[in-house]
């Protein structure tokens, strides 16, 4: 039965930290498990042992891998790694092979959340990530400062505040995986303003940025001193 809170947010949009979106019940119940989350103290040392699942994938120390099947999450925002993980929670966004991984069966709840988030923000990041053929670096270039800077930052650092992701130093393939989601509305939980600037992009300008963002340096204090061949 549909109570009068849950119909309102099937009838009504609303914004999610910049994410427009006309409400099913997820999404409202992906906004309040967030919310929640972000009200909580972490505990990295917990976050460390909830990691332990997500190793699987994106490796000991969140790299991914370079062919892009899994993304570098190291380093990234406390509340984007939030809100994708309560979206996934919430089936806002498909991700069938992490599905199982993040649900609170498997990992906890808020607390678990904010704690996982915590400890992945904390972890560094490599620059050995897979990248294009870098051919068309300066047009990747062009395209980023004309259409990406004012959520992404100049140099691909994302804002925490409105949980727009850092994008820098990201596996080529995923990003590109990313950005033909985004455009073709598989990745559903995508921004709305990103969606509309991305829409008409070519497969050659999607290539150009994503090769261009792929190499972009994170900042000295988010870097690991290793690479994957100095992976033990």
């Amino acid at each position: 039965m549909i109570g009068p809170r849950t119909l309102i947010y099937l009838t009504l949009p609303f914004v999610i930290g910049g994410f427009s979106t006309v409400g099913f019940a997820g999404w409202d119940e992906a906004r309040l498990e967030r919310e929640e989350a972000a009200l909580l103290t972490p505990n990295p040392a917990n976050g460390k042992i909830v990691y332990e699942g997500c190793a699987v994938c994106h490796m000991p120390e969140g790299w991914g891998t370079p062919n892009g099947a899994y993304p570098q999450i190291a380093g990234q925002h406390h509340s984007v790694t939030i809100k994708q993980l309560a979206d996934i929670r919430a089936n806002n966004r498909d991700n069938p092979s992490m599905f199982p991984f993040a649900i609170p069966e498997e990992i906890g709840g808020a607390q678990s959340l904010a704690d996982v988030a915590a400890y992945i923000e904390i972890l560094k990041m490599t620059t050995a990530t897979g990248k294009g053929d870098g051919t068309d670096l300066s047009y990747g270039e062009e395209l980023y400062r004309d259409n990406c800077t004012e959520c992404h930052g100049e140099q691909g650092e994302g804002n925490p505040k409105d949980a727009y992701p850092l994008i820098q130093g990201q596996h080529y393939n995923y990003l590109l995986r990313q950005l033909t989601w985004i455009q073709n509305g598989k990745r559903r939980n995508a921004n709305s303003d990103m969606m509309k600037i991305i829409e008409g992009f070519s497969e050659r300008e999607f290539k150009a940025l994503a090769d261009y963002i792929s190499r972009m340096l994170p900042s000295e204090e988010k870097l690991s001193p290793y690479t994957w061949k100095d992976r033990r």
